[in-house]
Parts: structure tokens; sequence; C-alpha cells
């Protein structure tokens, strides 16, 4: 197999590897700032430069050349190589900035060169504190400047579009912004202007920066030139914990991160993934973080009155006592987790009552083939699979008109608004509903009311319309105490997200909520009717032992990247 040493280091290889990528696969640090493993390299910021020699052939021979002590003699290009742009061949030796002096000092004259220009605003920078330009300073950068005079001025805070603010001072031209518009969502709306030291990206002229993707470009600027308008100054990324989880807003269920500081969702980024979303993001899933901040329930109630938690229980469990079983209706949901809707089809297969089914949040031709679908739901399919059918609304309508429907209980969803029914409809039915919003409009029909926790405040599994299962980690806190919650819940901070000793705690921020799995089957416990498990994880056990569309999704299985499961169409 073919060689190639970094370092005194010998690594094996296989195909045609650029050496920035097979270095940085190896964890093999090599500072870099255009490159990016989706993109063209046009190797313009020579950040990556490595010395680079391969094996002196003998010409009569063919075989390399061995020196005194029986090794290949290798010959060092004459001049320094970009690692993004040089394909590795068997027998290259690299010398990076561990082993070469040279490639040291280069690092730290091209560092040089992009700070002459770059204003000293790391206090007010949005990026501050997790900026490559900045990090890469401080590890192979000079320690001072040398550059004494006026530095060049460019616009500053220019509205790209809706989304994206620019301050072209901060701009190293990269170009990675333009190459994502170009190369990745063939938008074209972003290119260079100016020349020299005085060019920075912007939009063609009449033309907004308005595309579906454009937040990814945020992502990607190496500096702080293009930030978030709808983030921007609120607040700083050491001020935050990081919670990888996954969108709710359709149903390809990209992968991100959920930041949150004070217990309030600040901004959502993309995690990698490459089975599911790669590198990016839709706008869309990134701006819809208020759910989970606003109009929140503050706790249940009965007949629209505040309750506590056990009373709103037994009032549930006594409605459900109270009616014949064929004229009890479960609804699932499409936007809560497999675990929930698990428990509540086994809730109503134990009351004699008919299997839940869903409503459908289908929007024709909102999707793009991409990241963005139709189905703006994030687990139809794991409904699917549990064997929650979508919803016949037109029947349904006709029965509670009827008057056959005598109890409606409602699992995260919102009937009414989805235009399944009027609330005015629903006089005569008894309604229970989880709701995670006081926006739901079946909230005034509700006989009792049950808040529910969001995907950032629970433990849950869904599955995405490529059959993908994925897990959730609860990035926010709630009112309560839950065991598997707290064991759960990120700490990607030295203070502890989330508790009393955060400093940015506030717990007026706590949501007075409860995930599906904890209510359901205290529920059922006050039925007769044994539903307990230890928690989601066990929930998720049994049901991919008992059920081949879930067959491997345990929760160790759907650590990154997840489970990719069977088809939901096929015969299981």
């Amino acid at each position: 197999m073919p060689t190639v040493t970094i370092d005194n280091q010998e690594f094996e290889f296989e195909g045609n590897p650029i050496l920035l990528q097979f270095c940085l696969d190896h964890d093999i640090e090599l500072p870099h700032f255009c490159y990016h493993p989706a993109m063209s390299a046009p190797a313009n910021c020579r950040q990556c430069l490595v010395e680079i020699g391969t094996p002196e052939i003998d010409r009569g021979t063919g075989e390399p050349r061995l020196d005194e002590d029986g090794n290949p003699v290798i010959r060092f290009f004459p001049k320094m190589m970009t690692g993004c742009s040089e394909d590795i061949s068997d027998g290259m030796v690299v010398k990076t900035h561990r082993s070469s002096e040279l490639v040291r000092e280069a690092q730290k004259d091209n560092l040089e060169f992009l700070l002459i220009n770059h204003p000293l605003d790391c206090p007010i920078c949005d990026q501050a504190g997790n900026c490559p330009l900045q990090i890469q300073a401080y590890k192979y950068g000079p320690e001072g400047s040398r550059f004494e005079f006026r530095k060049v001025s460019k616009p500053k805070h220019i509205e790209l579009g809706p989304r994206v603010v620019l301050d072209a001072e901060r701009c190293i031209n990269c170009t990675r912004c333009t190459r994502f518009t170009t190369e990745i969502s063939e938008s074209h709306q972003l290119t260079i202007i100016e020349r020299s030291v005085w060019n920075y990206p912007m939009t063609p002229p009449g033309v907004d920066f308005d595309e579906p993707y454009s937040m990814n470009v945020i992502d990607i600027c190496p500096v702080g030139a293009l930030t978030s308008k709808d983030f921007r100054f609120k607040a700083r990324v050491w001020e935050m914990s990081s919670t990888p989880s996954i969108t709710i807003g359709n149903a390809k269920g990209s992968n991100c991160f959920y930041w949150v500081k004070d217990n309030l969702v600040q901004k959502v980024t993309p995690r990698t993934n490459m089975e599911v979303n790669e590198y990016w993001l839709p706008d869309e899933d990134r701006l819809d973080y208020d759910v989970f901040n606003e109009n929140r329930p503050e706790g249940p109630t009965i007949a629209g009155q505040s309750a506590s938690w056990d009373d709103a229980k037994t009032a549930a469990a006594d409605l459900l006592k109270n009616v014949d079983a064929n004229g009890i209706v479960f609804l699932g949901s499409a936007f809560a987790c497999v675990e929930d809707n698990y428990l509540l089809g086994e809730l109503a297969s134990a009351l004699g009552a008919a299997a839940p089914s869903y409503i459908q949040h289908i929007e024709p031709g909102a999707g793009d083939g991409w990241l963005i679908t139709d189905d703006k739901t994030p687990n139809a399919s794991g409904c699917e699979r549990l064997g929650i059918r979508p919803l016949d609304a037109t029947l349904l309508r006709s029965r509670i008109q009827g008057g056959d429907v005598k109890l409606l209980y409602v699992l995260q969803d919102d009937p009414v608004a989805a235009g399944i029914c009027e609330a005015a409809d629903l006089a005569g039915v008894s309604v229970i509903l989880h709701h995670t919003n006081t926006t739901n409009e079946t909230l005034v029909a509700a006989n009792v009311a049950l808040p529910a926790a969001t995907v950032v405040e629970t433990v849950g599994t869904f599955v995405n319309q490529d059959g993908h299962a994925q897990r959730v980690w609860p990035s926010k806190a709630i009112r309560g105490v839950n065991r598997t919650l707290s064991m759960e819940i990120g700490k990607s901070r030295a203070d502890k997200h989330g508790t009393p000793f955060d400093r940015w705690f506030d717990e007026d921020h706590l949501v007075d909520c409860q995930p599906g799995w904890v209510v359901i089957p205290e529920i059922a416990d006050l039925l007769d009717i044994e539903l307990r498990f230890k928690g989601p994880r066990d929930i998720m056990l049994k049901v991919s032992s008992e059920n081949e569309a879930f067959g491997g999704a345990t929760y160790d299985a759907m650590a990154e990247p997840g489970v990719r499961l069977v088809d939901v169409g096929a015969e299981v």
C-alpha cells in the first residue's frame, strides 16, 4: 500500500487524497482559511504552506535512489507548496510547522500580511472567541505588528440581504462565501468587487442576498466579516452552551447545534452529518427557534384554569375512564418523538380504542429537493413505522360534527389550526391536549391541557424522510426535576449549563412542562394500565426489539450520525 511521511511519521493511504484533508482526517492540525472540504480549493490564503519532497528516481533503473543508510533520497521542491492543492503520492515526504522552521516563519509572515489591514475590533466582533483568524494569530502569528500606518477602510454594517450583514474591513478574501453561492447553492448572489487590498464580497447590482441558504456563509466565514442580522450582538460564544440535536422544521431532520444562554435558545447552527445535511442548514431551520422561547405555557390547566400536575393528570384519567372506547379518538403527532407516540399507541390499545392517527402537514411545492421538504414535520416517518397512519380529516370532521367522538386526545398538534375542525365543533367533546405553545388554537377547547416539552427540552428519537433514526438531547432545563433530563442535558461549559450555578441562569425562563414519556405512563397508572419504563432509552429498546421497522435503533447506535432504517414503505 502507498505511504506518505508527514513530520517523520509514516501513514498508509488509498486513492488520491488531498494533503490538507488527509492531515485533518488524521488529527494533524494544519492551519488554513480558504479551504473547505465541500468546495474547490483556490489556494489563495497561503496559510497551509508546507515543505514537500519526493524520492529521487534513478533514470537508469527506475528505482528510488538510496543514501548510505539505505533510505530513499528525498528531493524537496524549491518552494513551499499549499497543502490544499497538493495530491498525496507514494513516498511523498511532508514537513509542516512541527518539523520545519521555514514553514513556521512562512505561516507567521503570512498572518502578519493578513492582519496588516484587519481592524482591531475583536472586543466587539461576534466571531470573537470562535474565530479561526484570532486563534491562528495567537498560535502561529507574530507577537506584535510592525505596521504603523493607517489601515485601509472599507464599508461596514452592509445588509447584503434580510439575514446577513457584512463588515468588509474584516474580510481576508478567502472567497468561501462566493464559492458557496457558486458551487453549493448555485444562487450566484455574491461576488468579489474592487481590487487588491480594497476588495470584498458584495451582491451584484440590484440583487439581494436572499437565497434560502444565505446564512451558511456566516458559518464558513473564517473571520467576523459576515454576521447574522438576527443574532448580531446578542451573546458571546463563551456565554452559551451548545447541544447537538436536529431541526424540526421539516422532514429532513438536519443535524444542528442549539446554542443556549440564560436558558433561552439564542441561535441554531449546522452540525456536520454527511448522510443527512452534510455541512449545511437552511435559513428556515435557523430562524424558527422562537417557538422554544416564546408563548410557552405556564403549567397545566383544567377547563382553562391553572392546576397542579397531579390534578391535571387525574382529570385526564377521569375523562378517559368515563368514555366508551369507541368514542375516543387518539391523535399522535409527527412533531412528537417516537417514544411519546409509542406510549400513546399503547395507551389507546389498552383502553380498546382505535390506533392513533396523525395530522399531515404537507405544503406542496415548498421543498427544493435538497434540505427543504414539502413535509413540515420531523417525525412522520417515525409515526408510520409505529403503525400510526395519516388522519382522514374528512372522516374525523364528520364524526365530531355527528357527535360520534366523545373524547379527543391530542399529542402535540393543533387540529383546529390544521383545519380539521372548528373550536366550536369541540363544544360537546372532551379534549385532552399536550401542547408546546399557548398559540395552539385547540387550547381554548381543551378540558385538560398538559404543557409538553419541545425538542430542546426532551430526550427522544425522530426518523427523517430518508429513514435515518436520530436521537435528541435536551439543551434547555425545565421546571421540576427529572433524573433522565438532568443526566442528559448539555454541559459544554465549565460552569454547567442549566443549573443555579450557571452565572447566566434565570429561573423565570424555566418552562413548566413535561415530556410525553413522563406524563402518559402516569395517566396510565391512574387507569391501572402498566406503561412504566425506566426512561426513554428503555422505551426505544423495546420498540427496536419488537418492531422490525426500528431494528437496531437503540440509543447507543443512534450516537452520531444515527441509524439508517429500512424504507418506510417496505413490508416489515
